[in-house]
């Protein structure tokens, strides 16, 4: 960890295989195959946003709050996560490219932790799925950086005021998984259930995890 500003501090070791591109190499493959679908009438563009809006929000954080719930209810996972979380989140079988080098870290009461990449969109997909569109907009990229506490208020993320809010520079080379903290009331609580409270946001830090009452009106409507 390098350097102290505005009250947090920035990690920056940054050698992006894709410097100065918006898109890596894979993405712009990814974009070109999108089109000729569109183009060629084998993709309605209205399904493939869809398709898209579930791995971004649903099918790929499931698989980092499995690791989180884990966390919570295993002091001994949760302990392998800290020291080696590439390792604990691989025995999970949660594998493939953009995870193979994990970083855990843990939100405490005095510590928040919020993740950016302020080069481009480095980020954990085996574990969180799709980065959003925000995640990779310049404004979160800079701003994370010099006004955090702002950025958290205007996810509507309040801090007390004693609270340090660290912030993490994703690479190329490491990528970040936010612990959130295990919210109060959730004794005894499966981690299925407990995976329920931890939402994408959450483990990138620009959330906090969901109060049990949410989960429990969930369970009702279903």
């Amino acid at each position: 960890m390098t350097g102290h500003h505005h009250g947090h501090a920035h990690v920056h070791e940054h050698e992006h295989e894709h410097e100065g591109s918006e898109l890596s190499g894979m993405a712009l493959r990814v974009r070109a195959l999108e089109s000729l679908l569109v183009e060629k009438g084998y993709a309605d563009p209205a399904a493939l946003d869809a398709l898209i809006e579930t791995y971004e929000t649903r099918i790929g954080p499931r698989n980092g709050a499995r690791v989180v719930a884990r966390a919570w209810a295993d002091p001994a996972f949760r302990d392998h996560l800290r020291r080696d979380a590439t390792a604990a989140i691989h025995g999970m079988g949660f594998t493939g490219r953009q995870g193979e080098h994990m970083v855990a870290v843990e939100n405490t009461p005095e510590e928040h932790n919020l993740v950016v990449c302020t080069l481009c969109s480095c980020y954990p997909w085996p574990v969180l799925g799709l980065p959003p569109a925000w995640y990779k907009a310049p404004a979160y990229r800079s701003r994370a950086v010099m006004d955090p506490r702002g950025v958290l208020a205007e996810f509507g993320v309040a801090l007390p005021e004693g609270t340090r809010i660290r912030v993490w520079d994703s690479t190329a080379e490491t990528r970040y998984l936010v612990i959130p903290m295990r919210p109060a009331g959730t004794e005894g609580w499966s981690e299925e259930r407990l995976a329920a409270l931890v939402s994408r946001d959450s483990m990138i830090g620009t959330a906090l995890a969901r109060p049990p009452a949410e989960a429990t009106a969930a369970e009702a409507r279903a």
